[in-house]
């Protein structure tokens, strides 16, 4: 079963604003375009219990972050 997503998204004015739910698909392509970055707040009720967290802070979230954003120039 796939998990719906929320993320916290910043306004032009600098406001939070909450977006979703999302199916984990479009989650993932939102992470792979750079809309979810590590720093992004985001939270399911099913992979984080509802709780809101950095993406950075979810092992598999970091894990997809990495691997469609490669360090440049093979650095670490």
């Amino acid at each position: 079963m796939s998990a719906d997503w929320f993320f916290m998204k910043k306004s032009f004015f600098g406001k939070s604003k909450t977006v979703g739910p999302i199916a984990e698909p479009e989650f993932l392509r939102k992470i792979e375009k750079g809309e979810i970055s590590p720093e992004t707040m985001v939270s399911s009720t099913s992979k984080t219990h509802g709780h809101w967290m950095h993406l950075k802070e979810i092992r598999a979230g970091l894990q997809h972050w990495k691997k469609t954003h490669p360090p440049a120039n093979g650095a670490a």
